[in-house]
């Protein structure tokens, strides 16, 4: 039966490849939009790793979240520099990364942070950030830039930048007598540091010496080179990343910030808040799920017209098996046979076509977007996936099949005009 249902097939082979074409392509979507949903909720979960607290003014967890990891919304208060230091000084953290945002960029955020940041901050599987081009900063008045602000506002390493005050796109408050030369541009990491303009600390405080509630103050100037000489030691932060010397206690120092009284503080999880922000945005999740069922049930639906196009003129065909004793549970096996064999050369070229895609794009989509797209075996719910298509097609080829069971032999071979 095997043999006859591979001859029948070659018979019809154009039919038969853009049946399984179409199943190709329905086949490499659903399994891709899956792979890409993985790939992405790992990479959007790794967003920040390695860090066990970030500390800053009272607020909800996601909201923490936001503005110091995504540079999202703006904090409710600020953290003083003597509780920070008081914080970082526990004998419990091994190391901090001071926060300090409320500037921008054209656009971008400029995120004032110590030299420490490029060495502590992490992302992905625990991968260090680094350097396309230059070093991190050591001056008062050096900028390091993610790579999307690098290439969107096409700086070079040596290129001034003046930095505004406030966070929107077009700002007439700019702190344009002490600009910031670049001195390093990241690579590539597909999380928030790419759009961020980084800052030393001082640098913030520079800037900000002769200003006072976001104006400056008039008959107060004070040049880049006079506020080399004042003291630029932070009153206030934003936020700040803690890491622990042993990470059992880092519920222990959860509790002591959350409970501390000189201010009102807030330490969160940074694994457990973004699994908190994955899940409100499930939505779009199974938006992408749902368009890629959709297409495989059009594949699908494709196949099952191809295959009942090409019933009626093989009316005869069925008619002479069944005359040299094919029984009709005969008929119902070929038909179901075909469609198996349709579905299954349709999954692996399905499965070739996507490998192929993630090898062409793997590169691109590491140093454009940071998104480490897996070349490894179809995981448990891609594989799920794949036995639907399969099962679903076989439900499909029942269809025909039972069709051709129910026709009786002199049907079969009447001729009609």
């Amino acid at each position: 039966m095997l043999r006859l249902a591979l001859k029948s097939l070659l018979n019809r082979r154009g039919t038969v490849l853009l049946t399984v074409f179409t199943i190709a392509i329905s086949t490499a979507l659903l399994v891709g939009v899956e792979r890409l949903r993985g790939e992405t909720r790992s990479s959007f979960a790794s967003t920040l790793s390695g860090t066990d607290l970030i500390v800053g003014a009272r607020a909800g967890t996601v909201q923490l979240l936001l503005y110091t990891v995504f540079r999202l919304g703006e904090p409710t208060a600020n953290v003083s520099w003597e509780t920070y230091r008081r914080i970082a000084d526990s004998p419990m953290v091994a190391w901090t990364v001071p926060l300090s945002l409320g500037d921008s960029h054209r656009g971008y955020r400029v995120l004032g942070t110590s030299a420490e940041y490029f060495e502590h901050y992490r992302y992905g599987s625990r991968r260090q950030l680094e350097f396309s081009a230059g070093a991190p900063f050591d001056g008062v008045y050096e900028a390091v830039l993610g790579a999307e602000v690098a290439r969107a506002l096409s700086h070079r390493v040596g290129d001034e930048l003046v930095v505004a005050h406030g966070i929107g796109r077009v700002s007439f408050a700019e702190h344009d007598d002490k600009p910031f030369r670049v001195v390093g541009i990241l690579a590539a990491t597909g999380t928030p540091v790419d759009r961020t303009v980084h800052v030393p600390l001082a640098g913030i405080e520079a800037i900000h010496l002769d200003w006072q509630s976001g104006t400056r103050m008039p008959g107060r100037a004070i040049s880049a080179e006079e506020a080399l000489q004042q003291d630029l030691t932070p009153r206030s932060i934003t936020a700040f990343l803690v890491g622990m010397e042993n990470r059992v206690q880092t519920f222990t120092l959860q509790r002591q910030v959350n409970e501390y009284r000189a201010e009102a503080l807030s330490a969160i999880l940074p694994g457990v808040a973004l699994q908190q922000l994955w899940s409100l945005t499930g939505v779009a999740e199974n938006a992408l799920r749902i368009v890629a069922a959709c297409v495989v049930v059009v594949g699908l639906l494709g196949m099952l017209t191809a295959l009942l196009t090409t019933l009626n003129e093989r009316r005869r065909e069925m008619a002479i098996l069944r005359s040299v004793g094919a029984r009709p549970r005969t008929i119902l096996g070929l038909m179901v046979l075909e469609a198996t064999a349709l579905a299954g050369a349709g999954l692996l070229l399905g499965l070739g076509l996507l490998y192929a895609i993630l090898a062409a794009l793997r590169e691109l989509a590491a140093t454009r977007f940071g998104l480490f797209l897996g070349m490894g075996p179809p995981s448990a719910p891609e594989l799920l996936a794949l036995a639907g298509i399969l099962a679903g097609a076989l439900l499909v080829g029942l269809v025909p099949a039972l069709l051709a069971y129910r026709r009786s032999l002199s049907d079969g071979l009447t001729v009609r005009i």
